[in-house]
């Protein structure tokens, strides 16, 4: 199996965790399956937004083979970027390869045109500017990332790991984006109204808790029946401090939770198994096929069949 190949954006004034991103979850985690290359926008010193420069022997001939560019954002939003590097792009969407703008990476996509006629998003602070300079894109600000099929465009700074675990996703499954997620101590995803096709990371602990125990429980008896007064007492805490400590963990509700811990092994077990949805939704602790439906049909607004079907390409 080919390595995917991988070409990062690099740009005059770049902020470093912007581009630090990809490289992280394309290149210092998973360096057998992705060949990372970041690749010089534009000829000359390239500083970065901190103080420091970035040297890179790699320029945008890298992108005419490239199976994946990423565009980790832009350093102005009213600033058009390099045409060369908006023709770069122009061709590698009209030989299909994946696009993923991230951040203000948008306004370089839509720049582009590669964009128009397409549903997208960018940070909520710039979606007003974004909308008055490309009236051709659908833009939705309340989202975390839109997959377009080969243009994909994520929102601000963190959100752009999210949309870079789904890139890994798309091309690798589950498993392997799961121990991605693990290496970069990803807490767990965040809850939107976009359908995502990304799996849930394993919760952030630096060491084993009475909490965290309880959870790593209940993540491997999916199964079983499990409330917040259940979870509370196998961890030996009061209602009220499991609640609070929960909350401080994860983020989240009990709940909410719960229900992504089960549509994340739902999605491995399609993916993995040739199991029957039935047997999937009894392992997963959704009960019956009818009620996996409904919360697949919510979530990623697709069925479990479709979702499997999609997947394996078939």
């Amino acid at each position: 199996m080919h390595p995917v190949k991988v070409a990062i954006v690099a740009f005059d004034q770049i902020r470093p965790f912007h581009l630090s991103v990809p490289c992280a979850v394309f290149g210092e985690t998973a360096a057998e399956l992705f060949q990372v290359r970041v690749c010089a926008a534009e000829p000359g010193e390239l500083r970065t937004a901190s103080g420091f420069s970035i040297a890179t022997r790699y320029g945008l001939r890298e992108l005419a083979n490239a199976d994946v560019i990423v565009v980790p954002s832009w350093r102005n939003p009213r600033e058009a970027a390099p045409e060369p590097l908006l023709a770069a792009l122009r061709r590698a969407h009209k030989r299909s390869a994946t696009i993923v703008g991230l951040c203000l990476g948008a306004f370089v996509l839509a720049d582009a045109g590669v964009l128009d006629g397409k549903l997208a998003t960018t940070h909520w602070r710039w979606t007003e500017l974004f909308k008055q300079r490309f009236p051709n894109v659908r833009l939705d600000p309340n989202v975390l990332y839109v997959d377009q099929g080969n243009i994909i465009t994520s929102a601000g700074t963190a959100a752009g790991i999210d949309c870079c675990l789904h890139v890994v996703r798309r091309q690798y499954g589950a498993e392997v984006t799961n121990r991605i997620a693990r290496t970069l101590v990803v807490p767990p995803h965040r809850q939107g109204s976009q359908a995502q096709y990304i799996e849930q990371p394993v919760l952030a602990q630096a060491t084993d808790t009475s909490l965290t125990k309880a959870l790593n429980w209940a993540a491997r008896h999916l199964d079983q029946s499990h409330t917040l007064d259940s979870l509370a007492a196998r961890a030996l805490m009061s209602r009220r401090s499991f609640t609070r400590h929960f909350r401080q963990h994860t983020g989240t509700t009990v709940g909410q939770w719960l229900l992504s811990q089960r549509l994340s092994l739902a999605q491995r077990m399609l993916e993995t198994t040739d199991q029957p949805i039935e047997r999937i939704a009894e392992r997963t602790g959704f009960g019956t096929a009818l009620s996996m439906r409904q919360h697949f049909g919510v979530a990623f607004n697709t069925t479990p069949s479709m979702y499997r079907r999609e997947f394996r390409g078939l």
